[in-house]
């Protein structure tokens, strides 16, 4: 039962981002009349930062205003597990929730979103995590998962608001400079909240809990070994992503790039370069009608795996 809910869900979110997209998300775009290349990333953006916001607040409430005690105390997610115990219901509609996103963003990434140069990394990301959901539920893993979804939902809030003041920057043939220093002001919280979230508070919190704390409370607590392998691959993608927020300030600060923008993507230029010029002389960009091969968002490259 719990699979077939977790594919149906998974269907909705496309459906529903479909749908969100086509009434909602690109008539908006068209209407604050946004420069083509930006119009064409705005809905990826904005439903990313729609559920990110929705699933990370959902998470402050159960570990914050309810009693769980995960954050504060990590090895309490272990205290009194058992095998095959009850999940409570708000945390399973967490991960029912989170389990059929990524499911839905596992195809997206292929299908919808725009192609960038870490797509690849972000594919193997959303599988690894979708394993991790999906075999934590079915372990009982459930309260270091809740603890998991939190560190690292607040990020893609930030990165996604961030992106969209960078696209909104340039409308309606003006520059506007408010959106200028929010998307300034939100990647400098965005690469700080990074290093605290997924790279000192996931180790400190979640791989301490992992790794030690459920030995202590359960000797022979079983796949110790293949939940924290998939753990340690989560950090070391988070460590290789935090080396383009690295080469984003790098070059900022020699002077390389005057403006906030997101590195991971491939501009026109490179575009040209890669793929051969239409004829008519338009822009290197994605056609929805391009031997179902095309991709609806933004200006990108091939996907090449």
């Amino acid at each position: 039962m719990e699979v077939l809910l977790l594919v149906l869900c998974a269907i909705g979110w496309t459906i529903l981002r479909e749908v969100a997209s086509r009434w909602l998300f690109r008539p908006f775009a068209q209407w604050c009349n946004l420069q083509p290349k930006d119009a064409a990333k705005v809905p990826e953006s904005a439903w990313k930062l729609l559920f990110y916001t929705t699933s990370w607040a959902y998470s402050v409430h159960l570990l914050f205003f309810k009693d769980y005690t995960f954050f504060w105390d990590p090895p309490s997610a272990f205290h009194g597990w058992v095998s095959g115990m009850e999940v409570p219901w708000d945390i399973a509609l967490a991960y029912l929730l989170q389990g059929s996103f990524y499911a839905h963003s596992t195809y997206a990434t292929l299908y919808m979103d725009a192609w960038r140069k870490d797509s690849v990394v972000m594919l193997i990301h959303h599988i690894v995590t979708l394993v991790l959901i999906s075999f934590s539920y079915a372990f009982r893993y459930h309260n270091i998962g809740i603890l998991v979804l939190f560190l690292h939902d607040v990020n893609d809030i930030q990165l996604e608001f961030t992106k969209l003041n960078v696209y909104f920057k340039n409308r309606g043939g003006s520059y506007h400079h408010l959106n200028d220093i929010i998307s300034n002001l939100g990647c400098v919280s965005f690469s700080i909240s990074w290093f605290l979230f997924r790279l000192y508070w996931f180790p400190l919190k979640v791989l301490y809990a992992t790794c030690y704390s459920s030995l202590q409370a359960v000797p022979n607590i079983p796949f110790y070994f293949f939940f924290n392998i998939l753990l340690f691959a989560l950090t070391l993608m988070n460590v290789y992503w935090f080396l383009y927020i690295i080469l984003f300030v790098g070059k900022v600060l020699t002077g390389q790039m005057q403006e906030v923008n997101d590195v991971r993507e491939y501009d026109i230029d490179e575009c040209k370069k890669t793929r051969p010029q239409p004829k008519n002389g338009g822009l290197c960009h994605n056609s929805i009608y391009a031997g179902r091969k095309a991709f609806k968002n933004g200006i990108v490259k091939d996907k090449e795996l």
